[in-house]
């Protein structure tokens, strides 16, 4: 299978699994995605889920070039609505999403990497957007994503050159979260995700929805909101739990209710 989903503990782990092509994102890989999603959504233990890429070589190289050279406008249409789908259900997904970018991160794979909450880098991974080098420019939100989390100059800069960065500079510019040690990388998110699996997971698909929308614009409006979401947490059975749990000095046990 292209796509591999796994569960580990309340972590849901997706592997991209084609490094003979350096996992590029085939439509039956973009579905791989999507059917490991519904695997994660319909196991209640799952509370995070993982994305990463096999092999020692490559996150993701992008969407299959072999798939869009000879479509039309149409066709490439078509293709790009397909991987809006995923990476934005990735986004607004209810559980946090890390990507482990073990690898290259380029096109596609970059783009997919920016769709998720967290992201750990390799020491070897690269990122950037070449699209410009093919005559194309990038399709899956990479415009919008890149400029919102790294800002609109160095997002420019990648788009418009075509240059792949390393991890350090990544991480420099918050495209990146962190950079550990390659052999290390797994071991560092996975310790990240059980450290999330273990808050309410009320709060923090909550916290998810309310900080996505810091990006939309409407700040009042989004102030407002989250008034209205904080005060529905004191409404939850993880709220009494949480607090009754710290001051009774001892480990909460949360059931997402």
């Amino acid at each position: 299978m292209p796509v591999d989903f796994e569960r580990q503990g309340p972590t849901g782990v997706i592997t991209l699994n084609r490094p003979e092509a350096l996992n590029a994102l085939s439509l039956e890989m973009l579905d791989g995605i999507g059917d490991a999603l519904d695997a994660a959504h319909a196991d209640e233990a799952i509370r995070v889920v993982i994305i990463t890429g096999a092999g020692d070589k490559a996150f993701c190289a992008g969407a299959d070039i072999a798939v869009m050279h000879t479509a039309t406008p149409l066709e490439a249409r078509a293709f790009a609505q397909r991987g809006h789908a995923i990476l934005n259900r990735i986004e607004a997904f209810a559980h946090p999403v890390i990507a482990a970018v073990n690898g290259y991160a380029l096109g596609g794979g970059c783009e997919l990497v920016l769709a998720c909450d967290i992201r750990i880098a390799s020491d070897r991974a690269k990122f950037g957007q070449p699209e410009v080098k093919i005559g194309i420019l990038p399709g899956w939100g990479g415009t919008q994503r890149l400029a919102r989390v790294a800002g609109p100059g160095f997002a420019k800069e990648l788009i418009f050159s075509g240059r792949i960065c390393d991890a350090d500079e990544a991480a420099a510019h918050g495209l990146a979260n962190r950079v550990v040690p390659h052999a290390q990388l797994l071991e560092d998110a996975g310790a990240l995700a059980s450290q999330i699996a273990e808050r309410s997971p009320w709060a923090v698909t909550a916290a998810k929805q309310m900080t996505n929308l810091a990006f939309d614009g409407d700040q009042a409006g989004h102030l407002a909101r989250e008034l209205d979401v904080f005060a529905l947490a004191f409404a939850t059975e993880d709220q009494r739990e949480g607090m009754s749990a710290f001051l009774e000095k001892r480990k909460p046990r949360f059931t997402g209710r």
